[in-house]
């Protein structure tokens, strides 16, 4: 008989995450797979530099009038940002959104710990282009499981679980009794949910959750509650790749 999970303890009044907007590879990659062609590629050299696409800058937007129409006793105190570019540049979207509306924004902290997953040798492939020329990487992906599988020179999302349950356990104390908006990218929106899911907790679903929307947990003092996960009602028209 497996008991249930033991509560992660946190004090944080509420933890909202934003996975950064539509990136120029996001866009890419569903181009390669539309195609199931490996030669559409990402012109990028890294993943860090990766930019936003226009699509994703106007869902950034979005996302800013969403933290304009919030009552000044719900706006995050703290916002921690990812180092990547796309998330920067979702954060000065929706901070200057959030501005127009005569709105006040925070200033963001950057946060390494907040990066996207690294995949090693298979950075900014697409998935024909590991299926074609990385087949037997491919093949073990898929044995292994998209939680466990770690690339080669790169992490699996149980290793960005480490990193993020680092950054949250010093976050609780750093920031107890605030509410904390995180901008980052899938994996760690994953990771924070397994880590507050507490101990015992088996892995989500590893499916990305969507450009630019909203995940939530609320605090009672003690411990942190979904309240919502990769939420898009707030971008319109703009929901989906």
């Amino acid at each position: 008989m497996v008991a249930e999970p033991m509560a992660y303890p946190c004090g944080l009044a509420r933890l909202t995450v934003v996975r950064h907007g539509q990136s120029t590879a996001n866009a890419v990659f569903a181009r390669a797979e539309e195609a199931d062609d490996p030669a559409v590629a990402v012109p990028e050299p890294t993943d860090a530099r990766v930019p936003l696409s226009p699509r994703g800058l106007r869902q950034g937007r979005a996302v800013g009038r969403w933290f304009a129409r919030l009552g000044p006793a719900d706006r995050p105190h703290v916002v921690v940002c990812s180092p990547y570019l796309r998330a920067v540049q979702t954060w000065d979207a929706i901070a200057q959104s959030a501005r127009d509306a005569n709105v006040p924004a925070p200033h963001a902290l950057i946060d390494e710990r907040l990066r996207d997953r690294e995949t090693g040798s298979l950075e900014l492939m697409t998935g024909p282009a590991v299926r074609a020329r990385a087949a037997a990487e491919a093949a073990r992906a898929e044995r292994v499981g998209e939680w466990f599988h770690r690339p080669p020179g790169g992490e699996s999302l149980a290793d960005v679980t480490l990193r993020v349950r680092d950054f949250v356990n010093e976050l609780r104390g750093a920031a107890a009794g605030r509410h904390v908006l995180l901008v980052t990218h899938d994996s760690v929106t994953a990771a924070v949910r397994q880590v507050l899911a507490g101990i015992g907790a088996p892995p989500p679903d590893p499916t990305p959750v969507p450009n630019a929307s909203l995940s939530a947990w609320d605090g009672d003092g003690t411990r942190m509650r979904l309240s919502r996960y990769g939420a898009v009602d707030h971008l319109g028209d703009l929901a989906g790749h």
